[in-house]
């Protein structure tokens, strides 16, 4: 398939006009479009015209959506983000038992081996009481090396989140990173010089900045400055309008452009109506597109998806390329996923975007999603 763009964005490089040939579910040329009509790779014209093309979108930090979890139907919960522009998806659980978490990995280690997801995220249950969010505050514990061990050995765990000021928190960065595994700052506590031995030992980033850690103090900094401060920390925001301020996003996006990750935070309700739903052990309210823990005010994920998510950053004065690329290949290289861009040899996946920035068509493995 020959594919003119009046615009193809990739990790790197913006070609106006710029074409893509893909062959089977590879990418095998990509660059300008020549004056005389012709792909770079020879002759021939456009099988498709578009307007914006992008790389498949890459979510690091999804639990569900179209009414399901990842720990109960993780098809459902695919197949939903998928068709609205997600190619490249990681598996969010949230806090439950070892083992009831060891059976999930288990469960989705499959999904993983067959390229359905990209791996599994740990969001719990090594999370601060205080700032527990969506989490049942009985369930969580100090981060006990042969605990920790026990889940990453159970399948293809590509992210644990961490409240660093746990009793061997910073230890814990150190092994999980040690094994390749990001860790990620979150749901803590954590006080400036804790977090900065965290990152020091091995953490890589934060998971939803701002949300569900202490917040900044003028004698006591806490977590979000040292994140802010390390220049190699990813910063992921949920940019649903509830989460975190649109001003606050586009300051971030603008000083910090190279680090900034978009994630939906999403839970079963993304794409799905308002109603009651679960997410791991507690109930959940989604009322007006928000999710909260049923009987309080305590916001319990999102239902964003993320091609929402990115015309939303566009539309809160993010430059679009940047949206593009934290919706892509920021996520991407951060997990250390091969996806995110549009390279010869990698996997076709693409994204149409139209004037607001907004997914109108998607491409998977070199085929077209209805």
């Amino acid at each position: 398939m020959l594919i003119h763009a009046e615009r193809l964005v990739t990790a790197d490089e913006v070609y106006e006009p710029g074409l893509l040939r893909t062959e089977g579910n590879r990418v095998v040329d990509v660059g300008p479009w020549h004056s005389s009509g012709l792909g770079s790779g020879g002759s021939g014209r456009p099988d498709v015209e578009v307007g914006t093309l992008a790389p498949g979108l890459v979510d690091v930090h999804c639990h569900g959506g179209g009414g399901a979890s990842f720990s109960t139907d993780p098809v459902t919960a695919i197949e939903a983000h998928r068709r609205t522009g997600t190619t490249t998806q990681v598996a969010s659980l949230v806090t439950e038992t070892y083992d009831d978490l060891e059976a999930q990995v288990r469960m989705l280690a499959p999904y993983v081996a067959s390229g359905e997801l990209a791996g599994i995220h740990l969001e719990g249950p090594w999370l601060a009481e205080e700032f527990h969010g969506a989490h049942p505050v009985a369930l969580l514990r100090d981060p006990k090396w042969p605990k920790v061990e026990r889940l990453l050995d159970a399948g293809p765990v590509k992210m644990v989140t961490i409240a660093v000021e746990r009793t061997g928190g910073v230890e814990a960065c150190r092994r999980i990173a040690a094994r390749g595994v990001v860790a990620a700052v979150g749901h803590t506590n954590a006080d400036y010089e804790t977090t900065v031995a965290a990152l020091a030992a091995g953490a890589s980033g934060a998971t939803h900045l701002f949300n569900a850690m202490r917040p900044i103090h003028h004698r006591q900094p806490g977590p979000i400055v040292a994140l802010l401060a390390d220049p190699d920390a990813a910063l992921e925001l949920i940019v649903d309008g509830t989460h975190t301020h649109p001003a606050l996003v586009a300051y971030i996006a603008r000083t910090h452009p190279e680090r900034v990750v978009l994630v939906t935070d999403a839970m079963a309700a993304a794409g799905a109506a308002d109603g009651d739903y679960i997410l791991g052990t507690l109930s959940v309210a989604v009322r007006e597109g928000v999710a909260r823990i049923a009987g309080t005010n305590t916001i319990a994920g999102s239902t964003l998806t993320l091609s929402k998510a990115l015309a939303n950053a566009v539309a809160y004065g993010v430059d679009p390329l940047v949206a593009v690329r934290a919706s892509t290949v920021r996520p991407a290289r951060w997990l250390g996923l091969d996806a995110g861009d549009l390279r010869v040899g990698g996997r076709a996946d693409a994204v149409v975007l139209d004037e607001d920035w907004a997914v109108t068509r998607v491409m998977r493995a070199g085929e077209w999603l209805a």
